[in-house]
């Protein structure tokens, strides 16, 4: 399993920067640049939980998103993925700092496929500086 832990700061209060994390309104694909329309799915979706399908043709996943705003904590567990196995994921804490918040990340991944090996083996060399490009968008970061 490969791990990898980046942090960035938003603008955003901790409590906006969550929403963001967790809405699954029609609008998410065109707020992360990892998503496209046609590989997103929300199949159900609870008050503190939902099971999506999100990505791209070449990377897509489905995964159960659950969240606890008061711990401002977001986990990600992947139960599928076109490139890795079910059980890696994304955890997501949230706290303030200054006005706005800090977001530390931590992703793992279980490849399953040599493809997947592959990635998982680059993941520490280009991924933090990548996903943080791609994470600041959407999360406004400063």
């Amino acid at each position: 399993m490969t791990a990898i832990r980046f942090s960035l700061r938003s603008a955003l209060g901790p409590a906006e920067a969550l929403a963001v994390l967790t809405d699954f309104g029609p609008t998410r694909p065109q707020k992360w640049p990892s998503i496209d329309a046609d590989h997103f799915t929300v199949h159900e979706l609870g008050d503190r939980w939902a099971e999506v399908t999100e990505g791209t043709a070449s990377a897509w996943e489905r995964a159960r998103y659950e969240w606890d705003l008061v711990e401002g904590r977001v986990t990600v567990t992947t139960h599928d993925s076109k490139v890795f196995g079910p059980g890696g994921g994304w955890d997501f804490t949230v706290t303030p700092e200054g006005d706005g918040s800090r977001i530390d990340v931590r992703l793992t991944r279980t490849p399953a496929t040599i493809g997947g090996k592959v990635l998982a083996a680059l993941l520490p060399l280009v991924g933090p500086s990548s996903l943080r490009k791609s994470f600041s968008r959407p999360l406004q970061a400063a």
